[in-house]
């Protein structure tokens, strides 16, 4: 759980949405969560499955963006909750202990405490910038994620708006993952565009490890 978490656009045409997340998974992905909020549910199901063939080939996880019956039906890695969804807890029980639980968590630390209790994977916080995908009631402050980072122990994701140079602040803040869907999926080069999000890891775990041999 760490590095590019890939959200998928709201795209119908499967072959670009394939095409271009080969690309990204070629340039370092993390994770895929697929997200499509208009899609008839044949078109969801046909694209679910291709892209749970595709992250299979990279032996990355796909998680389903709200739509449980669909994680259970193809037997995806896990389901990301939001706010209004299905709860953290139902979705665990459903799931059982293997797989993977994501939660919303917007500028919410109670929210984080109580999906880490319900049995949640990881906390996805956000919208930190403004968002050309989503629009965000809010905005969340990078310094949550320094309190986040002490109270609760799951891993750490940050969403809206990230562009490789405005989540350099967040990783620097603890941010373990960050999702981005335009960065990515309207680059020009989205293999090049998951590299340059990865090499945030990077340059943090060559720190991690200066730090460590100072000591």
């Amino acid at each position: 759980m760490r590095g590019l978490y890939l959200v998928t656009p709201n795209w119908d045409d499967t072959e670009r949405l394939l095409d271009c997340t080969r690309a990204a998974l070629d340039g370092g992905v993390a994770l895929v969560q697929y997200r499509h909020k208009d899609a008839r549910a044949d078109l969801r199901r046909r694209q679910g499955a291709a892209l749970l063939a595709l992250c299979r080939r990279y032996g990355r996880p796909l998680v389903i963006n709200d739509h449980l019956d669909l994680c259970l039906t193809l037997g995806a890695d896990g389901v990301h909750v939001g706010g209004t969804d299905i709860s953290v807890a139902q979705v665990r029980a459903a799931l059982g202990p293997g797989k993977i639980v994501g939660a919303s968590c917007y500028g919410d630390l109670e929210l984080a405490r109580a999906a880490e209790r319900d049995g949640a994977t990881y906390a996805a916080f956000g919208g930190f910038y403004p968002s050309p995908v989503k629009r965000y009631s809010f905005v969340t402050a990078p310094d949550l994620l320094l309190e986040a980072r002490r109270q609760i122990a799951l891993p750490l994701v940050v969403i809206g708006g990230m562009t490789p140079d405005n989540a350099v602040p967040l990783v620097e803040r603890g941010a373990d993952m960050v999702a981005a869907i335009t960065s990515v999926y309207a680059s020009a080069d989205p293999t090049c565009a998951a590299r340059r999000f990865d090499a945030l890891f990077g340059a943090q775990r060559k720190t991690s490890a200066n730090v460590t041999g100072a000591v």
